[in-house]
């Protein structure tokens, strides 16, 4: 028999009565109700992955922020912040978000390399709980904000350690030829140019190498460094108290080995846990990856002779990673096939006139059909995040499942919404 579900946790997506299933709803039955393409996540799954972090972490006494760029959207948030999580954000509209979802601003961490002066006064006002801030050009901003509010901003300073996550070019963030953080050989100037800034206080240093880290070795490396940093700061006479150690925490899209939390757990306790300052980690896709898929009708199967292609009704703009990054997806029949079924090779594409819009190449899957409907795997993730309204598509909605129930947790945006956001000039 082959396994087609092997990128479905199987605690969240099963077969069951010839069909796929997520928990206790068929994934059939709410593309009868809604259309394709959907975005369906597991509630079960999302707590089930942010529990086994927070059982690996609490004894270390590490605080969970989740990374919302990963997933935003209110449901996630709530169902998230009920287990005990703070946020990370990296802009003013997720801080928004954060706040509408219940997270009070002591539980949010802002960070990000281009805050402007608006985004910095909101959060201020919002009394986050900290600002990692990337530059002295934005140490002197944070500063200039504080002070016409009347107040000392609670500033972690992200140092840029140079080292290799050893992952995708486009997702490494650590090394010292990437725009973020500060190098941690510039520091000296901390002596001159900070301890003369009256309205903010340097609580502690802060560090994100990069995304899809799948082995421990980078981290252990970035840890110990930032430990040494923050010994190195507090003996100069700031006043540290906290370490944030980020997130990048990979999952297994194809044949990768997972980091499990209790690796994550040991890289923490043999570099800075039990060292006398608070700790903070930030993971995103690792809570919420698995946890979705992306569901979506079979629009074609297109015989080119030499090849066939499987036209799906999903396209880039509503999964753009493998077109930005290359990354892979596992494509699973909706319709559970029959044990030793033949396999035939396919390209998956979508619509969208653009050769980039293709999910996956020469991918073996059983006989497929106009009307059949599969689900791409490991989609919880910068699915629904990064979606947009190219080719004036609509954007699809958002599924949440709990045992027997679910419910649309974001409607479809159609394209008569969408023009309604345009407006004409009159001398046009």
């Amino acid at each position: 028999m082959h396994d087609l579900t092997r990128r479905l946790p199987a605690s969240a997506y099963r077969y069951l009565n010839g069909t796929l299933r997520c928990e206790g709803v068929a994934l059939d039955a709410i593309a009868d109700n809604l259309g394709t393409p959907f975005y369906c996540y597991s509630a079960g799954r999302l707590r089930e992955r942010y529990r086994a972090f927070a059982a690996a972490l609490d004894p270390l006494g590490v605080k969970i922020h989740f990374a919302m760029k990963a997933n935003g959207n209110q449901a996630v948030l709530k169902l998230f912040a009920a287990e005990g999580a703070g946020t990370d954000i990296v802009s003013g509209g997720e801080l928004a978000r954060s706040l509408a979802a219940g997270i009070s601003g002591d539980r949010i961490i802002f960070s990000g390399v281009g805050k402007t002066a608006a985004e910095i006064d909101a959060a201020l006002a919002s009394n986050v709980h900290q600002l990692n801030v990337e530059s002295f050009e934005e140490l002197r901003l944070v500063d200039m904000i504080a002070a016409g509010r009347g107040i000392v901003a609670p500033v972690v300073l992200r140092i840029n350690p140079d080292v290799d996550a050893e992952t995708h070019a486009k997702i490494t963030t650590g090394k010292r030829d990437n725009k973020f953080g500060i190098e941690a050989a510039l520091l000296d100037r901390l002596d001159n140019e900070v301890k003369a800034l009256a309205n903010l206080r340097i609580l502690g240093v802060a560090a994100h190498i990069g995304s899809q880290i799948m082995k421990p070795a980078p981290l252990v490396a970035a840890y110990k460094r930032l430990g040494e940093i923050a010994d190195e700061l507090k003996r100069r006479g700031l006043p540290i108290e906290r370490i944030d150690l980020g997130g990048g925490f990979g999952v297994p899209y194809q044949n990768q080995t997972e980091l499990s939390p209790a690796s994550l757990a040991a890289a923490i306790a043999a570099t800075v846990a039990g060292r006398g300052y608070a700790l903070a980690i930030e993971p995103g896709r690792t809570l919420v990856a698995d946890a979705g898929v992306l569901v979506a009708g079979v629009t074609y199967v297109k015989d080119a002779g030499h090849m066939r292609f499987l036209v799906l009704d999903a396209a880039m703009n509503d999964l753009i990673r493998p077109a930005m990054y290359d990354a892979y997806h596992d494509i699973v029949p909706v319709r559970e096939p029959a044990p030793n079924a033949d396999l035939v090779e396919y390209d998956v594409v979508g619509p969208i006139c653009e050769s980039s819009d293709t999910f996956a190449k020469h991918l073996r899957l059983p006989e497929m059909a106009a009307g059949d409907r599969v689900v791409l795997a490991t989609a919880g993730a910068y699915g629904a995040t990064m979606s947009s309204t190219y080719n004036a598509r609509a954007l699809a909605p958002e599924v949440l499942v709990d045992g027997h129930r679910f419910a649309v947790i974001r409607r479809r945006i159609d394209v008569a919404e969408q023009i309604g956001w345009d407006s004409v000039p009159e001398w046009v």
